[in-house]
């Protein structure tokens, strides 16, 4: 097969900003975070002599993808809500120095708003639609976008949306990501908080059967069908990552939910024992002692789990299917074994008053997990957040998902409860949560025990304290 020369990239936009390509919400982070652009990578992996920009991470501007694009016949762009305008620029950009490039964008955003995508910009040509991985090698390979499933483009001044694609069936089929990151990225440029550094993040599989309102892949890419690589095919991997970065010292699994299937999970984590890696994924609450017990012992130091609230009739509105006794048992379950948490918490999702914004903070402090990541309900067209937040009339007009600093804001406001009492409650729960002695002297205690990990919390807390401040000079 001959492809044309192929670039992805995630373009520039707010400095920090993270949310392109790869990450769970669209938005700068309270410290330097960064996830690896997985969902460029695979497309990428697929397309011989392609090559994946990762702009934001890697400080690169407008000009230096510009740049880049010269040698290039198709450009696909990763586009999301609060950076469409940007891209569309870009995309401008990019036309103004070759008119003969073909120009295309991916992601949440272009699935599910594809003729608003392409009306962004003249110098869009098509837009991928839901899974596109398949669907850019199709353009890769010269085939007539008339024939490509997936796809809407332009055609003689109107826009024309082809068939649906059907979503991946064998996960084993794609190639691995691993290669494209070790060609083409800075690994060393990437820092999550929670995680060790250097890490390496990656999907072994797409689609999540929960069916939580707010979350933006399984209702807008991946669906709600659970669709993975085989653990052998998981192993193969992983060996293959530990070869190309010995340097790592955590891999991430950022499945939707990596422990969906509790008997895989377990399956993966005895060959992940086998290869002696530390590793961490995304889990709900709701992972039995058996599967957490096996994970522990082979090799899983860190789970990410999406509480979301501490108030039982939310979770019921957003149809997280958790129970508050249920994540307090799961979370006790942890810290017994051993097991690191990262927890989230969503503050402004439907149901929320000041008095059930206090009952979260003090399930939270309950809970007392290490770390805890607090954001704000982020209606994403697509999901069914925003189909209720629309029809409530729950999002004032003019309302953005982003400041003009790439931050957060918050959308939604209800009776009783303003947009800014529910911005403002972010910052409450952080110091609510994190300046109590527990907390304090678990980061003392890391600090303290690793020169490394000083420097990198001193850093982060510097950070962190700029976030707040932004924070208070934006309300």
């Amino acid at each position: 097969m001959e492809f044309k020369r192929t670039l992805f990239v995630n373009p520039p936009s707010w400095q920090g900003f993270d949310g392109g390509a790869g990450s769970r919400y669209q938005a700068k982070r309270e410290v330097r975070s960064f996830w690896f652009p997985t969902w460029l990578a695979q497309p990428a992996a697929l397309i011989e002599g392609s090559r994946l920009v990762d702009a934001p991470p890697h400080g690169q501007s407008l000009d230096d993808v510009v740049r880049i694009a010269r040698d290039y016949e198709v450009v696909i762009l990763h586009t999301s809500a609060p950076t469409l305008r940007g891209d569309a620029a870009l995309a401008e950009a990019l036309r103004s120095q070759n008119r003969d490039l073909q120009i295309g964008l991916v992601g949440a955003h272009a699935a599910v708003l594809p003729e608003e995508t392409l009306r962004a910009s003249e110098a869009i040509d098509f837009v991928g639609r839901k899974e596109f991985d398949f669907t850019c090698r199709d353009v890769a390979l010269g085939k007539p976008l008339a024939e490509i499933d997936g796809l809407s483009f332009r055609k003689d001044g109107s826009i024309v949306h082809n068939p649906e694609r059907a979503l991946i069936a064998d996960f084993d089929e794609l190639p691995s990501v691993m290669d494209v990151y070790a060609r083409d990225l800075e690994i060393e440029r990437y820092f999550i908080g929670y995680l060790k550094h250097p890490y390496v993040s990656h999907y072994t599989g797409r689609g999540c059967p929960a069916q939580c309102t707010f979350c933006l892949w399984p209702q807008t890419v991946g669906g709600h069908r659970y669709r993975a690589k085989s653990p052998a095919a998981v192993a193969r991997e992983m060996a293959h990552a530990q070869r190309l970065f010995p340097q790592v010292k955590e891999f991430f699994f950022d499945d939707d939910t990596f422990t969906a299937y509790q008997p895989r999970a377990r399956e993966i984590a005895r060959e992940l024992g086998k290869l002696g890696i530390t590793w961490s994924c995304n889990a709900r609450a709701n992972v039995n002692r058996e599967t957490l017990k096996t994970m522990r012992d082979n090799g899983l130091r860190l789970l990410l789990v999406g509480y979301e609230s501490g108030v039982q009739g939310i979770l019921d509105n957003i149809k997280k299917g958790i129970r508050i006794e249920e994540a307090r048992e799961f979370t006790r379950n942890c810290r017994e074994l051993g097991i690191t948490i990262h927890g989230t918490f969503i503050l402004g999702l439907p149901g929320e008053t000041p008095e059930t914004i206090r009952q979260t903070i003090e399930f939270a402090k309950s809970l007392d997990v290490f770390s805890i990541q607090v954001s704000l309900a982020a209606p994403y067209p697509g999901t069914e957040l925003y189909r209720q937040a629309k029809e409530n009339g729950w999002i004032r007009e003019g309302a953005d998902l982003v400041d003009g600093h790439g931050q957060q804001t918050a959308a939604l406001e209800y009776d009783g409860l303003t947009r800014d009492q529910i911005f403002a409650a972010v910052e409450r729960f952080y110091k609510a949560y994190y300046f109590r002695p527990r907390p304090i002297a678990r980061m003392v205690g890391e600090m303290l025990g690793d020169w490394e990990m000083m420097k990198r919390r001193l850093r982060e807390g510097a950070e962190f304290f700029r976030f707040l401040r932004l924070r208070s000079a934006e309300s």
